[in-house]
């Protein structure tokens, strides 16, 4: 089951230019935005405890982006 929201996904879609979204394709949406969220995640824990850190802080996220 998804975490984000589908519909939520959709506006961004539709925010974006898209007319209208399937529901399959809203559904493809959800699964790669959940799967690029997770795979930032990861880098931008790995950083924080490479500099000894709990919390991940915005600089973390922006660099694991980069190098995304």
């Amino acid at each position: 089951m998804a975490d984000l929201p589908i519909a939520a996904v959709v506006r961004i879609a539709k925010k974006n230019g898209a007319e209208r979204v399937g529901s399959d394709a809203a559904g493809a949406l959800v699964a790669k935005a959940e799967a690029y969220i997770s795979n930032l995640t990861r880098e931008a824990n790995r950083l924080a405890q490479h500099a000894g850190r709990k919390t991940i802080k915005k600089e973390d996220v922006e660099l694991a982006a980069k190098s995304a």
